[in-house]
């Protein structure tokens, strides 16, 4: 927040939600959903809009960069990213050249958010040992690194063949394409994400997100020891607006206890409670559900705890509708971000 304005920005997977009738949309019309909910918060004035990769039924996007091209050419001011790009799988050329493209598209406001993928469809659909998962990410994003620099790159490794004085096209208009390191709850991630001098997205989907600020203390200690300068630091945490907290969590609940009972299912996690949402959307915990002075009291704690440039609210949740969206949305943009940009100007 060097320049005194917290970015306020929004994440989405494109999960697959269900028409009037109770059918689940086609993939095509969630995708479509998902570019009219960016040209929103574009209208409003939000500073992010973050699309998510995945490959499977529940979701709709495996290519973010295709529909953030789409939202490029229909919004003016927002920046655009993933949320995140599963580097691991990916191969790192292709990833700059697509948002280096994506970045041309939309006048020099595309962003990256690399990830090691916590979903890991990916891995077998491309190829990828799951055996490898440390190394495919580390040598990845080590040559990530390498070609942001946007000069001749020297490289080579076990996951992909080697590159000698390779230039890699197009070149962004600005020489820099921003490029956020996604960490969940690894400080081997966090100093990793310090050694490449990359700002540190930290993804707080459960338990109290202060408990998080250590990790915001290791990377600024880490950055310090690589002789990296300061970066920003942003959170991802899922939520839901509406007018009341009552009516925000009723929205909610029904929706995000059976995306968590479906992923679950593959990971054996245990059956979600009410009891246990409620908890999570209580004042201390990770879901920022509630009325607009409930979430921004919530987002405003957790910025001055661990110190943020930005916060992005994960906004979708399976089946929860698309016009439920929209309006959590407008309230976000209009009463949520007001709100927290004083209370943090207060101090």
């Amino acid at each position: 927040m060097a320049d005194g304005h917290f970015e306020l920005g929004l994440d989405t997977f494109g999960d697959v939600t269900l028409d009037a009738d109770g059918t689940p949309k086609s993939a095509a019309q969630v995708i479509r959903d998902v570019v009219e909910q960016a040209v929103l918060a574009d209208k409003l004035g939000l500073d992010y809009f973050g699309v998510g990769e995945h490959h499977r039924d529940d979701f709709a996007v495996s290519a973010p960069d295709m529909v953030l091209a789409a939202i490029a050419t229909q919004t003016k001011r927002i920046r655009l990213g993933s949320a995140v790009t599963v580097l691991s799988s990916d191969d790192p050329v292709r990833v700059f050249q697509r948002f280096s493209t994506l970045d041309a598209v939309s006048h020099g406001r595309a962003e990256v958010t690399l990830g090691r993928g916590s979903f890991t469809e990916s891995f077998p659909l491309f190829g990828f040992d799951m055996a490898n998962y440390e190394e495919l990410f580390e040598e990845k994003l080590e040559l990530f690194s390498e070609l942001l620099k946007e000069k001749p790159v020297s490289w080579s490794g076990n996951t992909r063949p080697a590159l000698s004085q390779q230039m890699v096209y197009p070149h962004t208009e600005s020489g820099t394409l921003k490029s956020w390191v996604a960490v969940g709850g690894s400080p081997q991630s966090v100093v990793r994400a310090a050694h490449y001098g990359m700002p540190l997205m930290l993804a707080i989907i459960g338990g109290e997100p202060l408990q998080f600020a250590p990790f915001a203390e290791l990377y600024h200690r880490a950055l310090k020891e690589f002789g990296q300068p300061e970066q920003p630091i942003g959170v991802h945490s899922p939520g839901h607006i509406a007018e009341t907290d009552q009516q925000a969590q009723d929205e909610l609940w029904p929706h995000y206890a059976a995306m968590h009972s479906r992923i679950g299912r593959d990971r054996g996690w245990p059956p979600l409670t009410r009891a246990e949402f409620d908890l999570t959307a209580g004042p201390r915990g990770a879901l920022m559900v509630g009325s607009p002075e409930t979430v921004a009291a919530k987002i405003t704690t957790v910025a001055k705890a661990l110190g943020l440039s930005r916060f992005d609210l994960k906004f979708s949740h399976g089946t929860l509708p698309h016009e439920a969206m929209m309006k959590s949305i407008e309230l976000y943009a209009t009463e949520v971000a007001p709100r927290v940009r004083a209370n943090l100007t207060k101090d």
